[in-house]
C-alpha cells in the first residue's frame, strides 16, 4: 500500500467510527415485542457478529424461523424504533476519532459506505457533528446496491486511483476484495480479518498511512 499514494479513505460505520449495538439491543427487542414475536431475545453480541451483513440478512438470521411476511413487517418496525433510539441515546465513539478525522480530512477526501438503511449515516452525522469531515456517503437504502458496487460507485465518482477502506469485518474484507481496494482492518471493532492489507489498533494510526 505504501507504494502508491492514498487518495482518498472510505469507513464503514458500525464497529469503525461508533458502536450503537447496546442501544440497538434495546430498540430491536421493542421491535420484537411490538409485533408479537415469540422466543427471540437480541443482544449487543449478537449484533456485534452480525452488522456488516446486508440488513435483510441481519433479520434473517435473527429469526430464520418466521415467515418471510413475519419479517418484512418487522423491519420497518426495526428501523424506526433503531433511529427514535439512537436519537435519544448515540452510539459510543471510538477513541481519537474526531481528531482523526480532522487530521485526515486536511490531507485527502474521506467517505462513509456501509450496508444500513437510508438515513443511518445521517443520523451518525447529526448526532456527533461529523458530517463536516465526509465528502460523500453512500448505502444500499439509498442507491440498492451492496458494499462492494457502493465502493466502487464512490471511487468511479470521485476519481479515485488509490483508496483504502477501513472496516471491521471479514465481510468488510470481502467487499473490498470484490471492489479492488485495499482493507485496512480496525481490530478494535467487532470482527475478524483474513489477510487484510493493513491493520490497526487505534484511529490515530491511520494518520500514520499518508
Amino acid at each position: 500500500m505504501a507504494e502508491n499514494k492514498i487518495d482518498g479513505m472510505i469507513f464503514d460505520v458500525d464497529g469503525t467510527l461508533w458502536d450503537s449495538t447496546g442501544i440497538v439491543e434495546k430498540a430491536w427487542n421493542k421491535a420484537v415485542k411490538d409485533s408479537n414475536i415469540k422466543g427471540i431475545s437480541i443482544s449487543a453480541d449478537d449484533l456485534k457478529g452480525l452488522f456488516g451483513l446486508p440488513m435483510d440478512d441481519i433479520i434473517y438470521r435473527i429469526m430464520p424461523d418466521e415467515s418471510e411476511e413475519t419479517r418484512k413487517e418487522f423491519k420497518p418496525l426495526c428501523f424506526s424504533y433503531e433511529h427514535e433510539f439512537l436519537e435519544r441515546e448515540p452510539g459510543t465513539l471510538y477513541p481519537d476519532l474526531e481528531k482523526t478525522l480532522k487530521a485526515l480530512s486536511e490531507k485527502i477526501p474521506l467517505f462513509v459506505v456501509s450496508n444500513c438503511q437510508a438515513g443511518y449515516i445521517e443520523l451518525f452525522y447529526r448526532k456527533t457533528g461529523f458530517e463536516k469531515y465526509f465528502k460523500d456517503h453512500v448505502c444500499p437504502g439509498d442507491t440498492g446496491l451492496l458494499k462492494a458496487d457502493n465502493i466502487k460507485l464512490i471511487k468511479e465518482k470521485y476519481g479515485l486511483h488509490h483508496p483504502v477502506y477501513i472496516g471491521d469485518t471479514h465481510m468488510d474484507e470481502e467487499a473490498c476484495r470484490k471492489a479492488g481496494v485495499p482493507f485496512v482492518f480496525a481490530s478494535y471493532g467487532f470482527g475478524h480479518g483474513i489477510k487484510p492489507d493493513h491493520t490497526i489498533k487505534t484511529l490515530p494510526e491511520l494518520v500514520d498511512l499518508l
